[in-house]
C-alpha cells in the first residue's frame, strides 16, 4: 500500500520520531503509531497511512457543518479518512474515528486530491469540508486537496476539535477559508476525562484562527451533567466574547452514543438557557442545534432585531440580507458569502 511521508515531525537519534502536528506531541517508537492511530514510524520516518484513503464522503448543506454565516444555503462536499486524535466517549462517528493500532493501512477507498475536487465540482458544491473525523490527522491529504480546490475556485472548510499546533495551521491558512471548532468544555479535567485531550490548545487554536482571518464558528455539544451549568456556559461565552463577539456559537443537543449511552439527551430548555447565556454575555449570534428549535436556528439582525435568515432544518425559508447587510436597517452582518 502507498503511504505518504508526513509533514511536521522530527527524527530523533534513538529511532523515535516526534510528531509536531497536534498538541499531543507524540513520541513514536519504530513500528508504532501515534495517538491518532494513523501516523506510523517506519524506520525513523513518519508516514500517514490514510493518505488518499477516503472512508466517508457526502454532499452536505453548509448548515450541517454547522456554518450559518459562511455561504449560507450552499452545498459542501464532505470527506473524511479513518482516525482521530481525540477519544471522545460520546463520539457519534466512532466507527470511523476511533481507529487504533489494528487499523488496516488500506481502510477507505483510494482516491486522489483531483478525484475529490472533480467530484465536488460535479456536485456543484461551493466548498469542500474536511469533517466527520478530525481533519488534522489526515493533514497531508487535506492540504493537497485544499490547494487544488483553491485553484479551482472552491472554498475549504475544517470541522475540527481545534487540537492542531500553530505551525501546521499557519501552513494551511492560505487555502483554509473557514472552520467550525468544537469547544467541548471550559474545564481541563473534563477534556482529559471525556476526550483524552486538554483545553488550552483548543483555546489557542480559536484565537489563532481569528487572528489569521479564517472565518470561524464554534460548536459546544451540551451534555447533561457535564457542561450544562450556567457557570460552565458563561465561561465559554465569555471566552468567545474576549476573542470576538461576532463569532457565531452553536449550542447543540447531545444524544446517547458510543460509550455514553447512559447519559440522557439534552432537553430543549437547557439549549434555550445556553443560548440566552451567550446572548446575555454579549455574543451577537447564538444558535440551537440538533433539535427542532424553530426560531432559535434563525439569524436576526443584532441591531434592529428583524428576521434575516429563516431556517427549517438545513433549508433556508427566507433571506433578508443584501450586500452583507440587513435589508431593514443596513447594519453589517458578519460572515462571508452573504449574498
Amino acid at each position: 500500500m502507498t503511504m505518504k511521508k508526513a509533514l511536521f515531525y522530527e527524527k530523533l537519534n534513538d529511532g523515535r520520531v516526534h510528531c509536531r502536528l497536534c498538541a499531543h506531541n507524540c513520541l513514536i517508537n519504530e513500528g508504532r503509531r501515534g495517538i491518532c492511530g494513523v501516523r506510523e514510524n517506519r524506520q525513523g520516518e513518519l508516514y500517514s497511512i490514510v493518505y488518499g484513503r477516503v472512508i466517508a464522503s457526502c454532499l452536505d448543506p453548509i448548515e450541517k457543518k454547522p456554518l450559518f454565516h459562511f455561504y449560507p444555503g450552499s452545498s459542501s462536499y464532505s470527506i473524511a479518512t479513518a482516525g482521530c486524535n481525540f477519544k471522545c466517549l460520546h463520539c457519534q462517528n466512532a466507527d470511523i474515528s476511533q481507529a487504533d493500532v489494528s487499523l488496516p493501512i488500506g481502510s477507505g477507498s483510494r482516491v486522489s486530491s483531483r478525484d475529490v475536487v472533480d467530484e465536488a465540482a460535479r456536485c456543484k458544491a461551493e466548498s469542500i469540508s474536511y469533517t466527520y473525523t478530525e481533519p488534522t490527522i489526515f493533514f497531508e491529504f487535506a492540504y493537497e486537496t485544499a490547494c487544488l480546490a483553491n485553484s479551482k475556485g472552491l472554498k475549504n472548510i475544517f470541522v475540527t476539535n481545534g487540537y492542531m499546533l500553530k505551525e501546521p495551521l499557519k501552513y494551511i491558512k492560505p487555502y483554509l477559508d473557514a472552520a467550525n471548532v468544537d469547544l467541548k468544555f471550559f474545564d481541563d479535567n473534563l477534556y482529559r476525562k471525556v476526550c483524552g485531550g486538554s483545553l488550552k490548545p483548543v483555546l489557542e487554536t480559536i484565537r489563532l484562527m481569528k487572528e489569521l482571518g479564517i472565518w470561524l464558528e464554534v460548536t459546544t455539544l451540551i451534555i447533561p451533567g457535564y457542561n450544562d451549568s450556567k457557570e460552565q456556559l458563561k465561561k465559554i461565552a465569555d471566552f468567545l466574547v474576549s476573542v470576538d463577539r461576532n463569532i457565531p456559537w452553536h449550542v447543540s443537543a447531545f444524544y446517547p452514543a458510543f460509550k455514553m449511552t447512559d447519559t440522557a439527551p439534552t432537553s430543549p430548555e437547557t439549549l434555550y438557557m445556553a443560548r440566552d447565556v451567550g446572548l446575555v454575555e454579549g455574543l451577537k449570534y447564538v444558535y440551537c442545534g440538533n433539535i427542532d428549535s424553530g426560531e432559535e436556528e434563525n439569524t436576526y439582525c443584532p441591531d434592529c432585531g428583524k428576521l434575516l435568515i429563516e431556517r427549517r432544518g438545513y433549508n433556508l425559508v427566507s433571506y433578508n440580507i443584501k450586500d452583507s447587510a440587513c435589508i431593514y436597517c443596513r447594519n453589517k452582518i458578519d460572515g462571508e458569502g452573504l449574498r
